[in-house]
């Protein structure tokens, strides 16, 4: 899956939704990586998508951006746009 400005969702990336929310990418679906509060033998039947653990309506599954502006703020402790 790829976040609405076309960055490529990764596990652990934090991430804003609908420029309201922000939640953490728990599962990659679509890279296969899965943190171990969410393993891949209870999500993998999603197939696609990520799961976000969100403070606003605990986890969510996304398929794909679609109409919701999800874009990356952190990757790896790097906040977006200040890795050299």
């Amino acid at each position: 899956m790829h976040y609405s400005d076309g960055e490529e969702a990764r596990l652990g990336d934090t991430i804003s939704i609908a420029g309201m929310h922000r939640g953490r990418v728990v599962a990659c679906l679509d890279r296969l990586e899965y943190s171990s509060a969410y393993p891949a033998d209870e999500w993998a039947y999603l197939a696609t998508g990520i799961l976000v653990d969100t403070g606003f309506g605990g986890l969510v599954h996304y398929s794909q951006a679609g109409d919701e502006q999800i874009l990356l703020i952190v990757r790896d402790g790097t906040p977006q746009g200040m890795a050299d």
